[in-house]
């Protein structure tokens, strides 16, 4: 039966008051709705339904089209008129953690999140429109958009060098897009408990995989080089001795007081780090783990750290003074009131690995500390422990445990040794010889 309700040709399709309804070659009937653009991009998206030919066609197809017409309602009509900076803001009134957390948090917003989806209404981000901004962050992390411009080295008045040059785009790293991903998570997650939206988009959103671990720990012969170099400043030896014997994190070393150093029982409490508060100044709080540790130190660390403490007692005593217990281990002042910044010691330990040749930073010596320990055969749960991490090991395993080949040489040695003895088998007999045949 021919088809004579309100249609539009594919050429010309011709608009109803809302949504189209078009005749295909075919026969059949196609509803498209317009459903707003995406707010990264900029393009245009449509809802859209194929109706197959037949007598009750255009009954369907305009049921079809109040259908896709109540899905766009519901979009544009949300219980709030919210933005996503309004969201953000919002939401980092209530949340609650530490505050170098947030600080990180803040400045990935405020970099990426803001400037492209902040003006945007909450109920508009949709999940093609979280998977465009993740596009756009691993295209390019100053999100030019194509654009050609001199990319300056900073944003004040200078002098340009070779510093300043044309833009050349740069990708976000794919655990930063992760991290950014799982921020916008939170934050959605919230307004939906709030009524604000109805779903999580993020929950759909593919986001990029869970990079592998790939710890690049200095060799022995370059920790040797590293140590030695840096013994030229005693003081400065000592820091970088006891992050290769201990393992513990900047902030940790930074923090540490004489009163945590226990030299006669040859153990270290690690209880405290520094962290960057919200004005930018350097303050304590608990470990990472939030639960302190004791570390047994072996006699040579114990004499490093003894003959520290005589160099920090006699630059005290010289300017008549006294070194309390409470003093910083690692202090620019001679009475160890002031801890020792923890930018400042990884930016001297990455200038001394670069005069030395060495591709290496300061974290990295968790690294080194982790696989000389499981590469010697101490459990996993002991490296763990003196690195402060949970999960009975499985961090350490997965992130810090370099593949060494001298282990991996002495599994094969190991194995090898329990191995059923071989069969032997008898040689095949050899093959007759064939009598060559004589002409004629």
């Amino acid at each position: 039966m021919p088809y004579d309700g309100p249609v539009a040709t594919a050429r010309k399709p011709r608009r109803r008051a809302r949504g189209a309804v078009e005749e295909l070659p075919s026969g059949a009937l196609r509803v498209k709705v317009y459903a707003g653009s995406d707010p990264v991009t900029g393009r245009r998206h449509y809802l859209t339904e194929t109706i197959p030919a037949g007598r009750d066609a255009a009954g369907a197809a305009e049921v079809a089209r109040t259908r896709l017409l109540n899905q766009v309602d519901e979009r544009r009509s949300p219980r709030t008129k919210a933005t996503v900076n309004q969201l953000l803001d919002r939401w980092l009134e209530v949340l609650d953690v530490e505050v170098s957390t947030r600080r990180g948090y803040v400045r990935k917003l405020d970099k990426h999140v803001r400037p492209l989806l902040g003006a945007t209404a909450v109920a508009r981000v949709d999940t093609e429109a979280l998977e465009s901004f993740y596009a756009v962050l691993r295209k390019c992390r100053d999100h030019c958009r194509g654009r050609r411009y001199v990319q300056h080295r900073t944003a004040g008045r200078h002098e340009c060098d070779g510093r300043c040059g044309p833009h050349k785009c740069r990708g976000l790293a794919p655990a930063t897009v992760r991290q950014i991903h799982w921020i916008l998570s939170g934050a959605l997650d919230r307004a939906v408990r709030w009524h604000w939206i109805a779903v999580n988009p993020a929950d759909h959103a593919d986001k990029p995989a869970l990079p592998h671990p790939d710890p690049q720990p200095p060799s022995a012969e370059e920790a040797a080089r590293l140590v030695s170099e840096a013994w030229s400043d005693p003081d400065w030896g000592t820091l970088v001795w006891l992050a290769m014997t201990t393992g513990a994190r900047r902030g940790e070393l930074c923090a540490l007081r004489w009163s945590h150093a226990d030299l006669a029982a040859g153990v270290l409490t690690v209880r405290r780090a520094l962290y960057l508060d919200e004005d930018g100044q350097w303050k304590e709080k608990d470990t990472k783990a939030h639960q302190q540790r004791r570390i047994v130190l072996d006699p040579e660390t114990v004499a490093v750290l003894e003959e520290h403490w005589r160099r920090c007692r006699a630059r005290a005593h010289a300017l008549g003074i006294s070194l309390p217990a409470s003093g910083y281990v690692f202090a620019p002042d001679p009475d160890g009131s002031a801890a020792l910044n923890p930018d400042t010691a990884t930016q001297r330990y990455s200038r001394m690995a670069e005069r030395l040749g060495i591709d290496t930073h300061l974290h990295a010596l968790r690294h080194y500390t982790a696989t000389e320990l499981i590469t010697a055969g101490t459990d996993i749960r002991t490296v763990a422990g003196r690195l402060g991490h949970g999960g009975g090991g499985a961090t350490t395993l997965r992130v810090y445990a370099a593949w060494v080949s001298e282990a991996d040489q002495r599994a094969a040695t190991q194995i090898a040794a329990r191995m059923p003895k071989r069969p032997t088998q008898a040689e095949p007999p050899e093959p007759p010889k064939r009598r060559p045949r004589l002409a004629g």
